[in-house]
């Protein structure tokens, strides 16, 4: 980095690096804002330099696309992603203007080093964050990674980039700015971020992935963002959210549900004693109150949080959907009800699941239970098919796992569902949540020991098998997490030996090879689990949430490759 760009504007009135440092203290203060719920504020103070300052730029569009992370709304998303294009040209202005024959690559050599001032050196990690950033809402609209794949140009240049400002850092003729560790986090982030997602890949995404010289590695992935969390930096935040997200998320929705939670917890630990009304980090509390077992804990969190602020109601939205889910887990139909209901009416990111999860909770109610609003669960579930939006073009995966799920109440005398929100309970991974409570698996087992009664005293219908391996599935689950581990491998073996009978719900039969995989690694019979999720993985195709389930295959895989975790740590993560 060019050495002279601090002394550059000595004699004038203002220098780019005097303006960098100006735009780093602005930027901080606006995420601050942010962090303490003045989210229209923290926009404001932002918005009148987003075409002169890059980091103004970068800020702002951060800012909605945390949002629009936070909620899945489909507006939110679409202003994001245009928020973030034109932070992007705002960036291009501040790049260093080179030729043709120009490249990055060429800034690890040093006779290019000295052309590259500080400004422009951060131009080009702020660019390539836009990039990372735009890559990461396509993924948000699109799990299936269409999109992602399509886009892979422009994912391309940010993985590029960020590889050759690591590589800049580690190089001996690398000169730190005055804002150096700025730029080092905003690296730190997009080495992690791309290491880690690419690390959590289904094998065949990433084979064409790597055909344009992608590679993830997840444990350098963590490092990277740990660091970036634990130093001082505009980007911590950032590095701390994505490490959040990932504990206490995308291992249980994309992985087998070996997050850290003992990670979360410290890395959330002093921003919650510096914003103890911020509702992001309430949300994230109470997620990892759930993730204990602790549920009662979690709906406290998640009710502390919608009372924090009224501004932002679609965040409430994500407080509903985990409130949701917090009383299935307690077997409370009534109250996971209401919560459905209110996503149904409130919230735009899938009408179809939302009334899918309200006739699923009726279904549960008892004969004494009154129906609110005198809802049929039929007419709900009939209604389901007609509801199916597109988000950029596809259709949400859970969305299509209801509509499929739903269509059996099209006919006039319809065979119902057995448990449709336990079913819907896995998809989601809520066994891991639940398994670390004997008392609410137990409770959970002896719902579907009921459901299974009742499904054998009932007269045999053509979806018979269906129904059974949905329960034999969900029964495997608990019994495993309850130690009954030769019981659980009959429940899932079941579902293998009666595959030929399947009618419709052909994802049973790879998520019950992948359930029977992660049981013998937790038993440390690797050569076998490696054996069933191989075949999971290379027999199966055309089936309900298959991109899930093949992250979650990669994940089992990952974890049957590798020596278990060593425990590594970050220390408590720097706040801003």
């Amino acid at each position: 980095m060019d050495s002279r760009a601090a002394k550059s504007g000595s004699g004038d009135a203002r220098s780019p690096t005097s303006d960098l440092n100006t735009a780093l203290h602005e930027c901080m203060a606006a995420l601050d804002l942010f962090l303490n719920n003045k989210f229209s504020d923290a926009l404001a103070s932002l918005q009148a330099k987003t075409k002169d300052s890059m980091y103004h730029a970068l800020t702002y569009a951060t800012i909605l696309e945390m949002q629009a992370m936070m909620t899945f709304d489909p507006q939110d998303i679409l202003n994001a992603g245009n928020t973030m294009k034109e932070a992007q040209a705002t960036c291009q202005k501040f790049r260093k203007k080179s030729t043709v024959a120009d490249s990055i690559n060429n800034l690890v050599h040093r006779q290019s080093l000295e052309h590259f001032t500080e400004e422009e050196i951060h131009a080009e990690i702020c660019y390539a964050e836009c990039l990372l950033q735009r890559a990461a809402l396509t993924f948000l609209q699109d799990e299936n990674m269409v999109s992602f794949i399509k886009g892979g140009i422009k994912v391309r240049n940010s993985y590029q980039t960020y590889r050759e400002l690591d590589s800049l850092i580690q190089s001996p003729h690398y000169v730190k700015g005055e804002n150096h560790l700025h730029f080092e986090g905003g690296v730190k982030l997009g080495v992690g971020a791309f290491n880690l997602t690419l690390s959590m890949f289904p094998a065949r995404i990433l084979r064409l992935l790597e055909f344009v010289g992608f590679s993830g590695n997840k444990e350098h992935g963590l490092l990277q963002l740990q660091e970036g969390a634990s130093s001082y930096s505009f980007r911590s935040v950032l590095c701390t959210m994505l490490l959040l997200c990932y504990h206490t998320f995308m291992t249980f929705v994309l992985g087998t549900g070996k997050g850290n939670v003992e990670e979360a917890e410290r890395l959330l630990k002093p921003y919650l004693a510096r914003y103890p009304k911020g509702a992001i980090f309430l949300f994230f509390a109470g997620r990892i109150e759930t993730l204990k077992g602790n549920i009662d804990a979690a709906v406290n969190r998640y009710e502390e949080c919608c009372e924090a602020q009224q501004y932002w109601k679609q965040f409430h939205h994500m407080c509903y959907w985990e409130l949701m889910w917090c009383f299935t887990y307690k077997r409370q139909w009534k109250m996971a009800f209401f919560y459905a209901d209110l996503l149904s009416k409130e919230n735009t990111w899938s009408k179809a699941t939302y009334i899918y999860m309200k006739a699923a909770y009726l279904s549960m109610f008892g004969p004494d239970d009154c129906s609110p609003f005198g809802d049929s669960e039929a007419d709900l579930f009939r209604i389901v098919p007609s509801l199916k939006l597109k988000i950029a073009g596809k259709s949400l995966p859970t969305e299509k796992f209801a509509i499929r799920k739903a269509r059996r109440y099209l006919s006039s005398n319809p065979i119902p569902l057995p448990v449709p929100p336990l079913e819907m309970m896995y998809i989601w991974n809520g066994y891991a949540v639940i398994g670390k409570c004997p008392n609410l698996t137990e409770g959970m087992l002896e719902t579907l020991i009921e459901a299974e009664e009742a499904l054998a005293r009932s007269s045999a219908t053509e979806l018979l098998a269906d129904d059974q391996c949905v329960i034999k599935l969900l029964k495997g689950l608990c019994l495993k997490h309850l130690g009954k581990i030769s019981e659980a491998e009959d429940h899932f073996n079941y579902i293998y030996l009666n595959e030929k009978k399947v009618k419709y719900d052909h994802y049973l039969i790879p998520n019950a090879l992948l359930e029977l995989a992660i049981l013998y690694l937790d038993q440390d019979r690797r050569e076998e689990a490696i054996k069933l999720l191989e075949r999971a993985k290379q027999n199966y195709k055309n089936y309900s949430m298959e991109t899930r389930t093949h992250f979650r295959i990669q994940a089992a895989l990952h974890q049957a490759k590798t020596a278990p975790e060593n425990g590594m740590h970050s220390g408590a993560s720097a706040v801003l």
